[in-house]
């Protein structure tokens, strides 16, 4: 019995994850990305210190709906500042920070669900 959910082909799968880098839908991404269902793009943000809401507006402003955000906040978790979670949360976008290895992972089941999901991720 296959007990593994089938996700099409052209959705952007995370391989594997290391140090700066990313694979994606067999691609190699260099640095941090923002990963949507259907795109993969560049991402400013290296380090936690710098996460703005501009610095998300890539993904609020984003034409796919995006329901939840997963941030992938380097090798550990780390929380930002409540004011930029009240501010996330106005907008309509749930969020959850991990670190990013738990991120790579919860992207790809949710991305398996066929969930409206994002996953801002900053290398480990």
């Amino acid at each position: 019995m296959e007990i593994t959910p089938a996700i099409p082909e052209d959705r952007q799968v995370i391989d594997s994850y290391g140090p700066g880098r990313f694979k994606i839908a067999k691609t190699p991404y260099e640095g941090p990305v923002i990963v949507f269902p259907m795109r993969v793009a560049a991402w400013t943000v290296d380090r936690l210190e710098v996460l703005t809401l501009e610095s998300l507006a890539p993904v609020l402003s984003a034409e796919e709906p995006v329901e939840l955000l997963l941030i992938g906040t380097g090798p550990s978790m780390r929380l930002v500042s409540s004011d930029l979670r009240a501010a996330l949360k106005d907008r309509g976008v749930a969020v959850d920070f991990m670190a990013t290895g738990a991120a790579c992972r919860t992207f790809n089941v949710l991305l398996a669900e066929a969930r409206p999901v994002a996953a801002a991720l900053i290398p480990v």
